[in-house]
Parts: structure tokens; C-alpha cells; sequence
């Protein structure tokens, strides 16, 4: 284990282009204590994991643990690209956001599983308060990146789904194309955090993949993703005002290959 944390420590330290004094300073330790670390003679306190979490990016569970989902996410490839793996353009559901809660005052938006950021920072430069998550972590830096080039602030950060569960609460919960990644054991449990974090008025735009017997399985299909029953998102939205629930057949190049995935939609108020 303390050769792996060394490891990671050393590995993330490179990627960002730091000197082990460099990350010693940010750390307010000794260059020497680094060096133990990534040689691995030395295990680094518990107070420097959240330290080292926010100065690379990536949660805890990914520089302590080999087996953590982070470190087997797909999407880190995908998304060390120089360009955008699900381009720039937002969703056309932000656009219906906008309709039933515009930015009037501060409206606090969670976006779930937020891939690169295209979507976050959409709302953010309309004026919402936003934050953001992603379990990986170069989706976060290119968040970030794509924040600071549109000159908005975002608060985001990498998190599990599966794992995180809100304290705060929001106005609008948002997420697209990321709730496949629930089991089904887990659902009605992280829909109700969801729910209680949620203001009054606030609103739940969601979408999930549903499984149709007609509609083959996607050329670039995960073992970790869990399709949902046609018409099971709205269960979890019993009571709450829903808006809209819809079920819609789209075409998608995801993988390069064209291919076709049919999704719940699903727009819902907390009154």
C-alpha cells in the first residue's frame, strides 16, 4: 500500500508539472517528506489526503485505494484529449431549465456526473450558482479549464455517485447521460438524498437510459452500467410535481460508431 500511495503521489505530481518542493510548499511540509513519501519509506499523515484531493484534483479513494472506480474509469482516456469527447454545445434541456427557473436571483444548480463540463459551465455563464461532479478526474480538470477560459466560477470537484451524498441543498438538480452508473440497489436510497436536498420549488431535470428489446446494446457498452425499466425513473419522483416525463429514441456517436439509445426524460418541481 505505501508503495502504491508513493506511486500515485509521484505520478500526479509529474502530470502537474510540480517539483516535490513545489508540492512540499503547497503542503507546508519539507521537500524531504515528499520524497519519503513517493519513495515510499513514509506514509503520509491523514490530514494531508484532503490536501493532496483538492491540489490534484481526484478524490482520496483514488490515491489510497488500486481498486477504486476512479482508477478504472474509462472515461480518463476519453477525456485526455485535446478536444471536447462530448463537444461544447449544452444539452437542449438546459434551455428548459432556464424556462421554469431563470436566474432572477441566486439560484444554486447541481450538475451530476458532469463529464467535461460542457453543461455546467453553460449555467454558470447564465448566472447559476454552479457545482459540479464527476467520478473522473480529467473531466474535472477540463471543467476547470473550460470554466476559467469562459471566466465563471464553478465548484467541481471528483465524487462517486454511487459513493457521495449531498449536505447541501440546491435549487435545481441536474444530470445527463451519468445515472446509468446506479445499480438498482442503490436508487430509491441516493434519489431520496437527491429529493431532501432539494428547496422548495426547486426543481429535477434527469435523464436515464432505458433497456429496449429492439434497440441493440451500444458499441462502447460498460460492464458497470446499469440500464434502467422503461418508466422506472418517475417512480422515484412520486411525490413530486412532475412536468415532464417523456421517453425518447436518439441517434448517438458516442464510440464513433452510429448507434441508437432510447432515454426516460424527466422534469420534476418539489412544491
Amino acid at each position: 500500500m505505501l508503495n502504491y500511495i508513493g506511486n500515485r503521489i509521484l505520478t500526479l505530481r509529474k502530470k502537474y508539472n510540480l517539483t516535490q518542493d513545489q508540492l512540499a510548499k503547497k503542503l507546508g511540509i519539507s521537500f524531504q517528506a515528499v520524497s519519503k513519501w513517493e519513495t515510499g519509506s513514509a506514509y503520509p499523515d491523514i490530514e494531508y489526503f484532503p490536501v493532496l484531493s483538492e491540489i490534484f484534483n481526484v478524490s482520496i479513494d483514488y490515491i489510497v485505494n488500486p481498486n477504486s472506480m476512479e482508477n478504472k474509469n474509462p472515461y480518463n482516456t476519453k477525456y485526455e484529449r485535446e478536444d471536447y469527447y462530448w463537444g461544447q454545445i449544452p444539452n437542449y434541456r438546459c434551455f428548459d431549465i432556464m424556462q421554469h427557473l431563470a436566474p432572477t436571483r441566486q439560484i444554486k444548480l447541481l450538475d451530476i456526473g458532469c463529464g467535461e463540463g460542457k453543461d455546467a459551465v453553460f449555467f454558470a455563464r447564465n448566472g447559476y450558482d454552479v457545482t459540479a461532479f464527476d467520478s473522473s478526474q480529467e473531466g474535472i480538470k477540463k471543467t476547470k479549464q473550460l470554466a476559467e477560459k469562459a471566466n465563471v466560477a464553478i465548484n467541481a470537484f471528483v465524487a462517486n455517485m454511487n459513493e457521495f451524498r449531498l449536505e447541501d441543498n440546491y435549487d435545481i438538480i441536474y444530470s445527463s447521460g451519468a445515472l446509468h452508473y446506479i445499480p438498482d440497489d442503490l436508487r430509491s436510497e441516493i434519489f431520496c438524498n437527491y429529493i431532501l436536498h432539494t428547496n422548495k420549488g426547486g426543481i429535477h431535470s434527469m435523464s436515464a437510459f432505458v433497456k429496449k428489446p429492439f434497440i441493440s446494446r451500444a458499441p462502447d457498452y460498460e460492464k458497470h452500467s446499469y440500464t434502467y425499466k422503461s418508466g422506472e425513473l418517475f417512480t422515484y419522483y412520486t411525490n413530486l410535481e412532475i412536468i415532464q416525463c417523456d421517453e425518447v429514441i436518439f441517434d448517438c456517436m458516442s464510440s464513433g460508431v452510429l448507434h441508437k439509445h432510447c432515454s426516460n426524460i424527466l422534469l420534476a418541481k418539489k412544491v
